[in-house]
């Protein structure tokens, strides 16, 4: 669902100028903690610099990605149906959302890489080796994140949110998304919604997860609302991550931290886009409800106690641009308060 950008407020000046958080990892701890902390509670989003993960690794997976998407559709179909993991085409999720792309979705746990490899690659071992390393890179940058994070809150144990994606039994899954350009589609109908210059690849969501860490290529195309419902474009860099807070983690942090709805628009004529995403998610029978530290009588929980299985369900059970308030009250807020 597309969303007309609004008059543009003082506040939205105020953001223009300022800009999206970019956050250099490589500051004293204490000062990093806290901006960290500011740009989840602002924006539910920032982007990384001097993050330490090796670009060797990082051009390692981005060729494994390019050499199966460069594929006749008929080999990459071997990797598919997602059900959920595999292959996928337009399709997104069982609900009937559709975008311009193609994808696989992986879960993180190596056996099921190394599994699911000989239906990917020509060369499954390698695929794997690459995978697996891509993403021990980036899960190893989420728990310092949330360490990070831990440490801004003032949280006595600062593995608190990490120790979850850490965890042997952790839902985390790897997505690989490949937007073609829009040379592709000059001869279809357009949406009229849409300018005739640009296509939907993926539409408005939040993550459920607790932290999402994307990379994407030298093509933009990517945007987040802000919570005055403008629609901010992410300027392409493939030398950063982008990081988002999911759902669990802002209910985690009783409703401090936001997560940032985004979505992906296709506008480049000529050079596809292509991104990778790690989304650290915690063991399916795992708690998620709001830290001790972060509830009070000035401060009561807003949530319920919920599963991580419970919560994925009913998240999933939507289309993307469905209004996720009903599924907060429904499932997540608690009795004794009305403010979600």
């Amino acid at each position: 669902m597309v969303v007309p950008s609004p008059t543009p407020s003082l506040r939205t000046k105020k953001t223009r100028a300022v800009g999206i958080p970019i956050i250099d990892l490589s500051l004293e701890r204490s000062v990093l903690s806290q901006k960290i902390v500011q740009a989840c509670e602002e924006y539910g989003f920032f982007k990384v610099v001097n993050h330490g993960v090796p670009k060797e690794i990082i051009s390692s997976v981005e060729k494994e990605a390019s050499d199966f998407f460069a594929k006749r559709s008929s080999e990459k179909q071997r990797a598919g149906p997602p059900s959920p993991f595999g292959y996928g085409c337009k399709n997104i999720g069982f609900n009937g959302d559709k975008g311009e792309l193609e994808y696989l979705l992986l879960q993180t746990d190596p056996a099921s890489i190394s599994e699911r490899s000989k239906a990917i690659s020509n060369n499954p071992s390698k695929f794997s080796y690459v995978v697996n390393d891509y993403i021990q890179a980036v899960r190893d940058l989420s728990c310092e994140i949330l360490d990070l994070i831990a440490e801004g809150l003032w949280v006595p144990d600062n593995s608190v949110f990490s120790k979850l994606i850490r965890d042997a039994h952790n839902d985390s899954c790897f997505r690989l998304n490949y937007y073609p350009p829009l040379k592709h589609f000059r001869e279809l109908e357009l949406s009229p919604k849409l300018n005739p210059d640009t296509r939907m690849g993926f539409g408005e969501h939040t993550d459920p997860q607790i932290l999402t860490i994307l990379r994407s290529n030298d093509v933009g195309g990517l945007q987040i609302c802000l919570d005055d419902g403008l629609w901010v474009p992410v300027l392409p860099d493939p030398n950063v991550f982008c990081v988002f807070v999911g759902d669990a983690l802002k209910a985690m942090t009783n409703g401090r931290f936001v997560s940032a709805s985004h979505r992906v628009l296709v506008t480049n004529t000529i050079k596809p886009r292509m991104s990778t995403i790690y989304f650290g998610a915690p063991p399916l029978d795992a708690y998620i409800s709001p830290i001790p530290e972060l509830v009070s009588p000035q401060k009561p929980s807003l949530y319920k106690h919920f599963t991580w299985s419970e919560f994925k369900k009913t998240f999933y059970s939507l289309r993307l641009g469905d209004c996720r308030l009903d599924l907060f009250k429904t499932l997540m807020c608690s009795d004794k308060t009305s403010s979600c």
